[in-house]
């Protein structure tokens, strides 16, 4: 193409990867997997967390700090062997691609069987919730039921099992669905995400995580209520709240280190307000 070597590796192109110049250093996973697009075979897509954080889908912070693309061909085809690739065979149709802004991806179920075999289950839960998400559904909790029913020999298949029965399409935020997975755990069942109540005031609020019949308000506070603004906001809620009856209880990051101390504290209050 009248390129010479001498150009080729000039001081001002980046190498991304073999075979890859860049005018620029790719800044994120979506800039990396833009430059590596020209040379994958044409039934090749990006899969696990690649395609997870191509797709907005939340994962743990140490997993977007790697830098390490996941390319996967069809079997029986032959996996990549590249610097900066880790290469699948899948055993996958086209119906389980998808193409988003110019690169091909895992689809939302396959994605999430994929995430099976990488993340603990309240962080796949959260990823399952994210795909699930009602306001922009990537698929639903029937499709994602039906995959997993249908899979065999695949790697955290067990977990898979046991998350897909936990996932709830109204759940805000990851931390949400991480909270809801340890109190899941620690037997508290019956778990409402998100629910809607309107006070006799006139008041309308959504509680993060309500236990209905127990009148109990579980409330995550994240950043975004350090805002001087929300904080104020937020003890009307929770005051207003209280004047109907409702038990409000604030959980924040820290807490999630130990969600058998937190359990056992939401139980005692039950517990004292039931005068038993």
């Amino acid at each position: 193409m009248g390129v010479g070597r001498r150009r080729l590796y000039g001081p001002d192109l980046h190498r991304p990867f073999h075979g890859i110049r860049t005018h620029a250093v790719p800044a994120d996973v979506r800039a990396l997997a833009q430059a590596l697009a020209p040379r994958l075979p044409d039934d090749a897509f990006f899969c696990s967390v690649t395609a997870a954080q191509l797709s907005g889908v939340p994962l743990p912070l140490h997993i977007w700090r790697k830098r390490e693309l996941h390319v996967a061909v069809p079997a029986p085809g032959r996996a990549l062997r590249l610097r900066g690739v880790k290469g699948h065979v899948l055993q996958a149709t086209p119906e389980c691609v998808v193409e988003r802004q110019g690169l091909r991806l895992s689809g939302p179920e396959m994605l999430w069987l994929e995430l099976g075999a990488v993340l603990a289950l309240d962080d796949l839960v959260a990823a399952g919730d994210h795909l699930v998400h009602w306001r922009w559904p990537a698929t639903n909790i029937a499709r994602v039921r039906s995959v997993v029913a249908s899979a065999s020999r695949r790697r955290g298949l067990v977990l898979l099992r046991e998350a897909v029965e936990l996932l709830d399409d109204h759940s805000e935020s990851p931390q949400e669905s991480r909270l809801r997975v340890h109190l899941c755990a620690q037997g508290m069942t019956g778990l409402v995400a998100n629910l809607r109540v309107t006070t006799i005031g006139g008041y309308s609020y959504r509680i993060d995580l309500a236990l209905v019949e127990l009148k109990v308000a579980i409330e995550y506070q994240g950043g975004y209520h350090n805002d001087p603004a929300q904080f104020r906001r937020d003890m009307t809620k929770r005051e207003r709240l209280e004047a109907e009856g409702w038990i409000v209880m604030w959980v924040n990051a820290d807490d999630l280190r130990d969600p058998q101390e937190l359990a056992a504290r939401i139980r005692r209050k039950i517990w004292l307000r039931s005068g038993r």
